[in-house]
């Protein structure tokens, strides 16, 4: 089977072996949990300091050049403590809401560029549409994380952002590949692993040289008896007097962190809005209704449209941006179920499978939103998690759902999305992440 076609290896191994089977990928063995109340046993048993997956060929690489750990690839009390920082600054509430006007000059410069896009095409088509929401993706992480903007939505992207928004495709793509391979093949068969390097050093040289700038305007206001105050999370990181090589390998992997699930969420929330034109019409009406003469959405507006955030809750059920996630117990056998599984053994969390899965969903695979608004349509809680649980659940979460919700918003306020063609299906597949095997081309038409 195909390296990318393992969501649908997910759902034949759980129809052929039931909730809990053994796999191998290359030289690693993984036990898969594909049900709800298992994967919730899994996740409670976890412990203080959870290990979500080996990414063996991450930590090779970090290992190898001589970078510091990020929170994606840190453990034990080295990763609570990044993790405690971050959660401060990104987890709360109030503290997420507080980035809504920077995300809104980011969403504003989308829809310019949604209308200059649509504007080449005589039918008002945007190509793609999954590599303009992963340049707005990138623009935004980075606004959060630098309070400074690198020209991913202008007429014409700079070169440079354009390499890291290819690096991190590549990057992903020699995952697969190099995780599925013993490291002694690494010297016979040099080129995946040299790519994936090649990859990593432009993100950490490209994340480099924007700490590095804003560190450097700091020093001089602090030079000039200027008082400091930031808004991003650089300055924050900094300001807990973290070694600069621990800001550096947090910072790039934070930024490759939020350009695919705010790109994959915002592809597929479209793409079905597109296809299912009632809902849309719904989903418009709501918007004007809580907007009424406003031009620009809030915080506090997104918080009365129910319908817009269960748009984006079933987007992510159908289409999760992480279809399996892991664990590795590390200090002790756990009880799954009917099996004890060995501590030190990675274990799968199939949660496409069970997102998809009829015993929790009726009409698994059809897109209704409507099913998270009805009372009495109760969901096992763990059927469907694209943002994790615990404390290795998504620290960005708060974030990356204000930026959705104030993008698909004002893109609704302005545009009718429809099809390019009816009756094009764009499926999913996997790339480490999922991602549409093919492209989301949209009509989008001014209201």
């Amino acid at each position: 089977m195909a390296l990318l076609d393992c969501i649908t290896e997910k759902i034949e191994g759980k129809a052929k072996f039931g909730p809990v089977w053994k796999t191998r990928f290359g030289p690693i063995l993984t036990v898969n949990v594909a049900d709800p109340s298992l994967i919730e046993q899994v996740l409670r048993q976890e412990g203080k300091h959870p290990i979500r997956s080996d990414l063996c060929s991450w930590k090779d690489y970090r290992v190898c050049r001589g970078h510091a750990y990020g929170l994606l690839t840190a453990e034990g009390e080295e990763w609570q403590k990044i993790r405690s920082i971050l959660g401060k600054h990104m987890l709360k509430p109030k503290e997420a809401e507080s980035y809504t006007g920077t995300l809104n000059d980011v969403v504003s410069d989308l829809v310019r560029r949604l209308e200059h896009q649509r504007s080449l095409h005589e039918q008002h088509v945007v190509k793609n549409v999954a590599d303009e929401f992963y340049k707005f993706g990138l623009e935004g992480i980075s606004s959060v994380l630098f309070e400074s903007r690198i020209g991913c939505l202008e007429p014409k992207v700079p070169k440079e952002t354009e390499t890291f928004i290819s690096s991190i495709n590549t990057m992903f793509v020699m995952t697969l590949l190099t995780m599925a391979m013993p490291k002694f093949l690494h010297r016979i068969f040099p080129k995946p692993w040299e790519k994936f390097c090649e990859s990593w050093d432009y993100m950490f040289e490209f994340a480099k040289g924007h700490i590095d700038k804003r560190m450097a305007e700091v020093s001089e206001k602090i030079s000039q008896g200027e008082v400091v105050e930031g808004k991003y999370l650089t300055y924050y990181l900094a300001q807990e007097k973290l070694p600069m090589k621990s800001i550096y390998g947090n910072v790039t992997e934070l930024l490759l962190a939020g350009v695919d699930t705010i790109s994959s969420t915002m592809s597929w929330s479209l793409y079905e809005l597109s296809r299912h034109p009632q809902v849309q019409a719904a989903l418009h009406k709501e918007i004007t209704a809580v907007m009424k003469d406003n031009a620009i959405p809030t915080a506090a507006d997104v918080a009365q449209m129910p319908l817009l955030k269960a748009v984006v809750k079933e987007a992510l059920r159908l289409y999760p941006v992480i279809p399996n996630n892991a664990r590795v117990i590390s200090d002790r056998d756990i009880q799954v179920g009917d099996y004890v599984i060995p501590k030190k053994t990675l274990i799968t969390l199939c949660h496409y499978a069970t997102s998809r899965d009829e015993k929790y969903f009726s009409n698994p695979n059809s897109f209704q939103p409507e099913r998270w608004l009805r009372k009495d349509d109760a969901h096992h809680p763990y059927a469907s998690i694209p943002f994790g649980f615990g404390k290795r659940s998504c620290v960005g979460r708060r974030i990356a759902e204000l930026e959705v919700h104030l993008a698909l918003a004002r893109i609704l306020m302005h545009f009718e999305v429809k099809p390019e063609q009816e009756g094009n299906v764009v499926g999913p597949m996997t790339r480490t992440l999922l991602v549409p095997e093919k492209e989301i081309n949209l009509q989008f038409l001014r209201r």
